[in-house]
């Protein structure tokens, strides 16, 4: 009964927030119960441990305005080419802004040197990020399940994991390069085979799990403002 109460809540909510913009999701999570709502709505969007350490729900008021902010950095980052931008929620509950960049569109096979067609899409992403610097920044690599040639399964998933943190750090070397600051990226994680977001059995979705995803979400000074009302 318990199951089918919560699967019924998360239906509800579904379709609740299907009709709200960021804004309006913001003000829905951004509340004393936005833990359990951001949990739910997380599940369903491709939540991530992302988020600023803050203490305490967050209230409806704030939410909805870093819901404004993140509408802003979402239209933004859908103009930047070979972009899939997603609206997501981070750990406090709040909108978050997901950018996944295909790995063959930035590299080439078994390699972390991003490829010269890369260097658009990233330059347009970076004045993304620097027009929205008042988010921070989390950079994860993912890679297939494919192994490695005269490597055991063990010591292919391990190289595979180095593999995605290389691409992860050639990605957010690459965007310091271009101005973005290095305070506002705050990690950058390779997580290899984990998290696949397609069926590794087929090659296109292998081509899927093999991405970089960059992730904009609210600061900690972003939550202050907004709690104090003087988020622009």
């Amino acid at each position: 009964m318990k199951k089918i109460k919560t699967f019924s809540f998360a239906l509800c909510l579904g379709i609740i927030m299907a009709g709200c913009n960021n804004t309006q999701k913001g003000a829905l999570i951004g509340t004393g119960g936005g833990a359990l709502l951001g949990a739910i709505v997380g599940k369903i969007a491709g939540n991530t441990a992302v988020g600023a350490a803050v203490g305490g729900a967050v209230g409806a008021g704030a939410g909805a305005l870093i819901g404004k902010k993140m509408d802003k950095a979402k239209a933004e980052a859908e103009a930047v080419k070979n972009a899939q931008v997603e609206s997501v929620t981070d750990a406090n509950g709040l909108q978050a802004v997901k950018v996944t960049f295909d790995s063959g569109i930035l590299f080439t096979t078994g390699s972390s040197t991003l490829a010269a067609s890369a260097k658009n899409s990233l330059q347009q992403f970076s004045q993304v990020l620097k027009n929205n610097a008042a988010c921070d920044v989390a950079i994860q690599g993912y890679t297939d399940n494919a192994g490695w040639k005269n490597s055991t399964p063990a010591q292919s998933v391990e190289k595979n994991k180095a593999l995605s943190l290389d691409r992860a750090v050639s990605v957010s070397t690459y965007l310091k390069n271009l101005g973005v600051s290095s305070s506002q990226i705050k990690s950058v994680d390779g997580f290899g085979e984990e998290n696949p977001v397609a069926d590794n059995s087929t090659a296109a979705g292998k081509a899927q799990n093999r991405r970089v995803e960059i992730y904009m979400y609210a600061s900690e000074d972003m939550i202050k403002a907004a709690e104090n009302g003087t988020l622009n």
